[in-house]
């Protein structure tokens, strides 16, 4: 099974381990909230919203889950407090699907008229996007994809080490220039040599240095127009890594990346340390940028592609 196929029973079980800490402090939770209740009153709600809040889902995004429930309570005249999880679960998939997380099934690359797939990364340090630049290439050359990684973020010297290090572990070739190199000129020679060797995909790293939000827009926005010479209308693809452990300091993160540069994707890693599994929810309702990974485990086959249906329902699951 390829990695970015259909979903497997592997998969399912990897993403419903993932999100067991969510699961367990979500659920736990909202039981507590409905003890002793038949039906779903302004207290049960009040609960609830406090509930949503502190599982990262974000203010904004639990007021709409909260007012949609309320719509169907006067609707229907009635919610029965068993019924609660089932109509929350309906709630957040709909939202989901209104804010552009779809379900990509099989991952394919669009068309390049023959040329590299190009994909920018971006996200502050230790958020785990070299971990993810690593898995991503371990995948695409695993389903017989020629790969490229430049190391674009010279900013620091233990970014470039560390993705050598991974382009050792995949089997990959690694364009590099060192600390302090120009980070455009590390993505001319990596998207150069890529076109040369007819690669498949490029994955580009670069800095993220958000105390100077000017530099890092006019690096980045340098990189893209270097970047455009090469392979006309690349970078195809700019990947926002979030670490979701971090909560509601992702979401601030993602806000602060999209005014610097053009985000088209979202990754969000982590998620199997964490309780905070709802911010998934909360930054594509905010953000109205697609989550395309999910970070669920440490291992090289735990970062998969989002689907919005699998999530919901390994979140809702026993």
């Amino acid at each position: 099974m390829a990695f970015f196929g259909l979903f497997s029973k592997e998969k399912k079980e990897t993403l419903n381990k993932g999100l067991e800490k969510t699961k367990q402090s979500f659920f736990s939770k909202i039981a507590r909230t409905i003890v002793g209740k038949s039906t779903v009153d302004d207290e049960v709600l009040d609960n609830l919203e406090e509930i949503l809040i502190t599982s990262d889902v974000g203010v904004e995004t639990t007021l709409k889950v909260i007012e949609r429930i309320e719509a169907r309570i006067a609707r229907d005249k009635y919610l029965n407090t068993s019924e609660l999880n089932r109509v929350l679960k309906e709630e957040i998939s709909s939202l989901l699907e209104e804010n552009n997380t779809h379900n990509p099934g099989e991952f394919k690359f669009p068309d390049t008229n023959g040329l590299p797939y190009v994909i920018m990364v971006v996200g502050v340090n230790g958020v785990g996007k070299t971990t993810t630049i690593g898995k991503l290439a371990h995948h695409f050359k695993s389903e017989g994809k020629k790969v490229v990684l430049g190391a674009a973020d010279t900013f620091r010297a233990a970014a470039v080490d560390q993705l050598i290090i991974w382009a050792d572990r995949v089997g990959v070739p690694i364009v590099q220039q060192g600390m302090g190199a120009d980070p455009a000129s590390v993505a001319f020679d990596a998207l150069s040599s890529a076109k040369a060797q007819g690669a498949d995909v490029v994955i580009i790293d670069t800095a993220g240095r958000l105390h100077n939000k000017v530099n890092l827009m006019n690096e980045l926005s340098k990189i893209r127009r270097v970047m455009d010479k090469i392979i006309p209308d690349a970078p195809h693809e700019v990947l926002l890594v979030l670490d979701g452990s971090t909560g509601q300091n992702a979401f601030e993160q993602a806000k602060q990346f999209s005014l610097a540069t053009d985000i088209t994707a979202l990754a969000v890693t982590k998620l199997d340390g964490t309780a905070k599994g709802g911010v998934v929810i909360g930054i594509s309702d905010q953000m109205k940028i697609p989550v395309k990974y999910i970070g669920v485990g440490e291992g090289m086959n735990d970062l998969q592609l989002f689907h919005r249906e699998e999530f919901v329902d390994s979140l809702f699951s026993e």
